[in-house]
């Protein structure tokens, strides 16, 4: 996690960085700090939730997803 923290900070406008640490908080149950990932993540992307189809392993994309869907408050 130290590492994803970094990259976030080393490049503050990358979407993706973003997406991941807010999953990441999401599935540790640190849903304040998730969704404050979300809040400015909102500020450099409208796509919050994108489809992640790049991930080969699709329980990989879903573990990011469900992360991501936890974070942003979405129930579906």
């Amino acid at each position: 996690m130290p590492k994803l923290i970094a990259a976030v900070q080393h490049l503050p406008n990358a979407p993706q960085h973003h997406r991941v640490l807010a999953s990441c908080y999401a599935h540790m149950g640190r849903l304040d700090e998730a969704r404050a990932v979300i809040e400015r993540l909102r500020t450099i992307s409208p796509l919050v939730v994108p489809e992640l189809n790049h991930f080969r392993n699709p329980e990989h994309r879903e573990l990011i997803l469900s992360g991501l869907r936890l974070a942003a408050g979405e129930t579906t």
